[in-house]
């Protein structure tokens, strides 16, 4: 037994893990398991059908040990035909054989219906957890700790199984068999019989509901170490590089051995109270086989019952037994069970922050214009990111955001994404109010390059035909050359089958940003976002990446937010921003003119870049000098 309840402490409870925002508290397990039943009862005739299966093999069952007693009672027959004597326990053996027979074949057809039951429902919740979580606001994600999540999300599932399982498998019949074996020894045996059943079955039952919920806050602990152990065992691998940069291996072993420790302490406790609760319950046991035992040795020396009757009651005992065995571990399965679906279903209940208007329409593009129109912002209520924002980039046309770190400008690409919802004011696109439209077809009109292009551990050509899923292997392959790095793939010796590593890391910085690119041209969209796409990148690289970047936008809605100005001088309209504001825009030439911050900024990178310190490239930049020297 105790091999079955270790597996059962592993899984968090939900008191234990601190919750996300906007996620609603841990119900009782009864209110879980109602959210459970739609799943289950959408299959109601299978559900049916099985429970009549269960109930035929338990009635098979009960009627395996009745056989045996009256086989046992025609063998003291001591008179009359020996033929008659043969014939009936002929009769009686193949009867028990039939009847053994047909409680496996019962068992077994309850199995092979519910199993469609079982699986469904842990694929139709998984999929809605999977797609809940992907609707979930960006606030959602940056707050969350990826590790423990992905263990919750593991563990309902696996809990669905198992509660599924336990009930059907176990619980229930079980209850089955005790009411039949009750009801038996009423209709046939005196009330002691039955009245020490019944003793026995709740004494053992109250026992374990008490002392179970005695040890849950050692449980609780035990489980909160195990997922704050793996949480940071994840995190410090998620962080490799930065480990190895610091030479801090020694020092995260420490901090998860630390974890361990505690963890081994909270187990050990957890695992003596387990021992306690066994042991009582074997006592409970033992004490109920004791006292039905010696009834019915006493009824056999009075005459009133048989030796088969004996027989009987032992058989019927043995039979309760068994399961009520594993009744304690089973039910602290069921209760894990309960936690870790409770601990996914509070994922499911977690406010989706940004969700669709009811019946909102698609998006319908007709040019492309994006407009900001007097925009407020905030990620908390009492620091203000964006402060009336204002501006219009015309259909087709190329408009650049700059500003010093922190002045709001990658919020505009999170919130035209509508990965939030402005505060006040409006985002449109062609006069209309992202709000009020779809956001899959808001984001199927953008495509992005990111600073920080993050692709998925797979190969090359997955990650291009990412931007578009249903393209064709021609049509992957032509974005590839349009975004420059298809002669690069096919001297890979796999070729566009080369896999990436976990985001992307076999790849240089030049030839993430090209994947990107090709990714989006492959998307084709009407909108483009280019978010400080190049400043992570040597200058060499850079400048290559700029006109490929340029050639993209072409004919584009583009929206291209920069910190090094010498990416934005051929924009078509230029908005430097400060501390959430607007504070001046133009062309670069006219910026120039004015004399203000941007020319200020503009004169700061041009020095840097001289001294070689800025990593934009001194030609690069002189030359944009020389160029808006011209122009002004």
């Amino acid at each position: 037994m105790r091999r079955y309840s270790t597996t059962a402490e592993q899984a968090p409870d939900p008191a234990s893990v601190k919750l996300f925002p906007g996620q609603r508290a841990p119900r009782s397990d009864w209110q879980t398991v109602r959210n459970l039943l739609p799943y289950v009862w959408h299959y109601k005739w299978r559900v049916m059908l099985a429970l009549a299966c269960l109930v035929a093999a338990k009635v098979a069952n009960l009627g395996v040990p009745v056989l045996m007693k009256r086989l046992i009672d025609s063998m003291n027959i001591t008179a009359g035909d020996p033929r008659a004597l043969l014939a009936v326990p002929v009769g009686l053996i193949v009867a028990y054989g039939m009847l053994r027979l047909s409680a496996t074949l019962f068992t077994e057809l309850r199995e092979i219906l519910f199993s469609k039951v079982t699986q469904s429902a842990v694929r139709e919740i998984a999929l809605q957890v999977f797609r809940h979580l992907h609707a979930l606001s960006l606030r959602f994600h940056l707050d969350r700790q990826t590790g423990g999540m992905s263990r919750d999300i593991e563990r309902g599932t696996r809990g669905i199984q198992s509660l599924i399982s336990y009930s059907l498998y176990s619980i229930l019949p079980t209850l089955v068999e005790m009411a039949l074996v009750i009801g038996f020894f009423v209709l046939h045996y005196d009330i002691w019989f039955a009245a020490i059943t019944g003793c026995a079955l709740v004494g053992y039952i109250v026992f374990t509901i008490v002392v179970t919920e005695w040890r849950t806050h050692f449980r609780r602990r035990m489980n909160e170490l195990d997922s704050r152990a793996n949480q940071k065992a994840i995190d410090s691998l998620l962080n490799f590089e930065t480990v190895k940069y610091f030479g801090n291996e020694a020092y995260e072993a420490q901090r998860y051995d630390e974890n361990l420790r505690k963890y081994r302490t909270a187990a050990i406790r957890s695992q003596n109270s387990l021992s306690f609760l066994n042991f009582g319950q074997q006592a409970i046991i033992a004490i109920g086989l004791i006292l039905i035992l010696w009834r019915a040795t006493v009824g056999v020396v009075d005459g009133k019952l048989t030796l088969g009757d004996l027989v009987l009651v032992n058989t019927l005992m043995i039979q309760l037994y068994i399961p009520l065995n594993f009744l304690g571990v089973i039910y602290r399965e069921i209760k894990q069970a309960t936690t870790d679906m409770d601990r996914m279903f509070v994922l499911l209940g977690t406010h989706q922050e940004v969700a669709d208007a009811p019946g909102a329409p698609a998006l319908r593009v007709s040019g492309a214009q994006v407009r900001f129109r007097d925009v407020r912002f905030s990620y908390e209520a009492d620091r203000l990111i964006l402060d009336g924002v204002d501006f219009t980039i015309a259909a087709g046309s190329t408009t650049a955001v700059v500003g010093h770190s922190g002045s709001g400008k990658s919020t505009l690409a999170r919130l035209l994404f509508r990965f939030y919802d402005v505060g006040s004011g409006a985002i449109e696109i062609d006069g209309q109010d992202i709000r009020a439209i779809t956001q899959d077809s808001l984001r199927r009109a953008i495509g992005i390059v990111p600073q920080d292009t993050v692709l998925f551990n797979d190969s090359i050509y997955y990650n291009i035909a990412y931007g578009r899923p249903d393209a064709t292997r021609e049509e992957v392959i032509a974005a590839a050359q349009a975004a420059q790095i298809d002669a690069f793939i096919r001297e890979l010796p796999q070729g566009y089958d080369t896999p990436v590593g976990e985001r992307g890391l076999k790849l240089s910085g030049g030839e993430k940003q090209r994947v990107a690119i090709a990714r989006t041209l492959l998307k084709n969209p009407p909108v483009l976002v280019f978010d400080e796409a190049t400043s992570a990148l040597d200058s060499r690289t850079e400048q290559a990446i700029q006109a490929e970047l340029m050639r993209l936008a072409q004919n584009r809605t583009t929206l291209l937010i920069a910190h090094r100005l010498s990416t934005v001088v051929h924009a078509d309209q230029i908005l430097v921003m400060d501390h959430g504001r607007i504070v001046e825009r133009g062309t670069h030439a006219q910026l120039m003119r004015a004399g203000g911050r941007y020319a200020e900024m503009w004169d700061i990178q041009a020095r840097a870049a001289a001294r070689g310190g800025d990593g934009v490239g001194a030609d690069a930049l002189a030359l944009d000098v020389g160029d808006a020297t011209q122009d002004a």
